[in-house]
């Protein structure tokens, strides 16, 4: 519909690319070029005037009346089509009292402004409300920017942090070390985390995890600004060390209650040594005073003390053995021999393995593994598996008295995936693949009188060394339980196995 009367001085183009109505006085369409009925098509409107906006007759009216073009009005088409936005100008001719009514198609802009405005929005509810803080900094570490949680982290408000380096803010051990580490590591990959201890503005000690991202000039690479994310885990740290005191406690407890299981072992390894140096010294006595009339007897008061002198050292090192089983403190893992200390618990254990007929075999690698552990620990653990191993075997007889001793078979070796093992393989009558699975867990037990912590604390400690704790059925219809520590942990490549009866 276009108007070509004489009586109106606009005239509408159909080769125009924009919508182009003319209404007259009251708002109704007088014409419509082409551009404005395929929109119509499109949007599928049965009239022209409902592309325009919703106030067009007070548009109208205002525009004759004030002789003045109001320009940038918006319309939408109706909901559930493809919605196309349009702003109008309307253009007035008071001779005729009509009205031009021209439009742009301005999707693409109201679109892109609405979400600029929806991310900013978010943006700004993101870093007003996080408790995280987010920061800009300098290629030199200085901030550009922060959030406002740096009033809560770091006692400065963003405005006191503008220009300051990291290094004022950050104060602590070793923060300037770490520091310039994350440059290193952001000007190579980009990419940098660190943790770090700091001092408060307020005086109090924080820790904070920090994540930072380079953003680099595009044709240089040049790092010309880091983007950082700052978290207090303050909390979390301090929770893990509490955590790790309470380990201690309960692992310094249950070696107590193990020294008082081991009394009678201790008692029985003690009393070896002292008896024997009684005797020795008896005996250099009587021949010192027969040493005037025979000198030969000086030679054997001479034997005597060097006897004397060996197993009273025997006695320190199982006193020196029992004082760092029973000593409490932080873990100090090293590399340790294995077969050694295998050999150390089976001595410690054989007296009350005697008192049960019980005999503890050593099956211990030629190749003489190495690993890296707490050697006190590692002890520990050894003692609880070979003791639970005598008790199972106690068990598994019942009353029955037998002439032949029970075994316990301690063995050390390195399998083919070069992974170093301990096993301890009892006659005790075993347990099924639910028991298996139950045994590891924390206050299970069979024993009317037991805790059940000493095999879930035997299982961490071991899997704090790297390694794994496990059970399996033994050929001997008891149990094995196999302490397995990675290859990385093993520091020889072959193995040979040799069968070491206990001493007496």
């Amino acid at each position: 519909m276009n108007d070509n009367s004489p009586s109106s001085v606009f005239s509408l183009h159909d080769a125009d690319p924009q919508p182009g109505l003319i209404l007259d006085g009251a708002g109704a369409v007088l014409g419509e070029n082409r551009a404005a009925r395929e929109l119509r098509q499109t949007a599928g409107l049965a009239s022209p005037e409902e592309l325009l906006p919703i106030n067009a007759r007070a548009l109208v009216k205002s525009s004759l009346e004030q002789i003045r073009a109001i320009e940038n009005v918006e319309s939408r088409t109706q909901p559930g089509q493809t919605e196309t936005i349009l702003m109008w100008t309307f253009i007035p001719d008071v001779k005729t009292a009509q009205v031009l009514a021209r439009a742009r198609d301005a999707t693409q802009d109201v679109r892109t402004q609405e979400e600029a405005t929806r991310s900013n929005r978010l943006y700004r509810l993101i870093t007003e409300n996080t408790t995280d803080l987010i920061s800009r900094h300098a290629p030199d570490g200085r901030f550009i920017d922060a959030t406002p949680a740096s009033w809560r982290l770091l006692g400065y408000w963003p405005e006191e942090l503008r220009g300051k380096p990291l290094e004022e803010v950050f104060r602590g051990n070793h923060v300037a070390q770490k520091l310039a580490e994350t440059r290193n590591l952001l000007r190579d990959d980009g990419y940098a985390t660190m943790t770090l201890e700091i001092i408060h503005r307020d005086g109090s000690r924080r820790w904070f995890e920090i994540a930072s991202r380079a953003i680099r000039e595009t044709y240089t690479g040049a790092v010309i600004e880091v983007i950082s994310v700052s978290r207090d885990i303050t909390a979390r740290v301090e929770s893990e060390e509490n955590n790790r005191r309470l380990a201690e406690e309960l692992a310094h407890t249950a070696r107590l209650a193990t020294l008082g299981e081991l009394a009678s072992s201790i008692a029985h390894e003690m009393n070896q040594p002292l008896a024997t140096i009684v005797n020795f010294a008896s005996a250099s006595q009587r021949y010192l005073k027969s040493a005037r009339t025979n000198p030969e007897c000086l030679d054997r008061v001479d034997d005597g003390l060097q006897k004397i002198v060996h197993h009273a050292n025997r006695a320190s090192e199982v006193i020196k053995r029992l004082r760092a089983f029973l000593r409490k403190g932080q873990k100090r893992t090293a590399p340790i021999a294995l077969n050694d200390v295998v050999s150390n618990v089976a001595r410690l254990c054989q007296w009350e393995a005697e008192k049960n007929n019980v005999q503890i075999l050593e099956r211990l690698a030629c190749c003489a593994p190495v690993i890296t552990a707490d050697p006190v620990l590692l002890e520990q653990v050894l003692i609880n598996l070979i003791r639970n191993g005598i008790e199972a075997t106690i068990d598994a007889r019942g009353d029955e008295t037998q002439d032949a001793p029970a075994q316990i078979v301690v063995t050390t070796c390195i399998n083919d995936q070069n992974e170093t093992l301990i096993e301890v393989t009892d006659e005790g009558p075993g347990l099924d693949e639910q028991g298996i699975r139950q045994m590891f867990q924390p206050f299970y037990t069979s024993k009317p009188q037991g805790l059940g912590l000493g095999l879930s604390m035997s299982r961490s400690i071991i899997e704090g060394f790297g390694g794994f704790l496990d059970a399996r059925p033994a050929a001997t219809g008891g149990l094995s339980l196999i302490c397995r520590f990675p290859a990385s942990q093993n520091q020889k490549h072959k193995t040979a196995i040799t069968e070491n009866q206990p001493d007496d």
